[in-house]
C-alpha cells in the first residue's frame, strides 16, 4: 500500500502543494492529510496510518518536514518504521530514503579473508555511521526552522516595540501593543496550546496584553483553526 502524508501547521494554510506534489510522482497513493503542528508526533492521523502501516508499504512525504519537525522523535520514528520494513520516501530529501540508507547500510568494501579485513570493517562501519548522520541533519534542520521563525517572530515583535508601538518606560509599566495581529501571532508561535514553548503567563507577558485579552485571543484562534 502507497501513502501519501501531507501536513499543515493550521487550517488556514493551503495543503494543496504537498498534495499535488505526491500525486505527481505516486498518482495511486492514498492521501492522509491533517492540520497540526509538527513538533509532536502525537497527530491524529498520523497515529493512525503509524498503526496502520504493514511491512512493505510507502509512506511519500513532501519534505522531511512534514513528517516531524522535532529532531529526537523524527530520528526515533524513522527508524522504527524501518526496522518495520516500512519505506520511507522523502521527495525533496531523497538522499535520506529509506531504501537509500538500506544501501549504505550494506558493506561498501568486500572483506578479503585476510589482515586487512579489520580495517575493511571499520571503514564499513563509518559508511554505516556517515548515513545514519545524514538522517539526523535533515531532521536537526527542520525543527531549526521552527527555532528560526520564533526568532524572527520575537525579534519583529521588539523592531516593534522599537518604532514606538509600546508604553512601559518605567518599572512596573506593562507592555501594550496597540495591534491584536501581533499578540496572536505570539500566541500562534510560541504558545504551548499551538505548539510552542511558553506558557500561558510567559505569552501575556511577553504579548503585554491582560490576562482576560490573551484568553480571549487564544479562543478566537482556536475557534479559527
Amino acid at each position: 500500500m502507497i501513502y501519501g502524508y501531507a501536513r499543515i501547521s493550521r487550517k488556514e494554510q493551503s495543503i494543496e502543494r504537498q498534495i499535488r506534489n505526491i500525486r505527481k510522482e505516486y498518482p495511486n497513493a492514498l492521501i492522509i492529510q491533517e492540520a497540526y503542528t509538527g513538533t509532536k508526533m502525537d497527530r491524529p492521523e498520523w497515529s493512525k496510518l503509524y498503526n496502520k502501516v504493514r511491512p512493505g508499504d510507502i509512506i511519500v512525504f513532501d519534505s522531511v518536514s512534514r513528517m516531524s519537525r522535532n529532531a529526537d522523535e523524527g530520528v526515533a520514528t524513522y527508524f522504527t518504521l524501518y526496522e518495520k520494513d516500512i519505506q520511507l520516501i522523502f521527495l525533496k530529501e531523497h538522499y535520506i530514503d529509506t531504501n537509500v540508507y538500506a544501501e549504505n547500510m550494506r558493506d561498501k568494501i568486500e572483506l578479503q579473508g585476510t589482515d586487512e579485513d579489520e580495517i575493511f570493517k571499520g571503514l564499513n562501519n563509518y559508511f554505516r555511521k556517515l548515513a545514519e548522520r545524514q538522517i539526523r541533519i535533515a531532521f536537526e534542520q527542520s525543527e531549526k526552522e521552527v527555532q528560526d521563525l520564533r526568532q524572527r517572530t520575537k525579534e519583529g515583535i521588539e523592531t516593534a516595540r522599537l518604532n514606538g508601538k509600546q508604553i512601559g518606560q518605567k518599572a512596573g509599566n506593562k507592555l501594550i501593543i496597540k495591534k491584536e495581529a501581533p499578540a496572536k501571532e505570539i500566541i500562534l508561535s510560541l504558545s504551548k496550546s499551538f505548539g510552542g514553548n511558553l506558557s500561558d503567563s510567559q505569552c501575556i507577558q511577553l504579548a503585554g496584553i491582560s490576562r482576560n485579552t490573551f484568553y480571549k485571543y487564544k479562543k478566537e484562534l482556536k475557534t479559527r483553526a
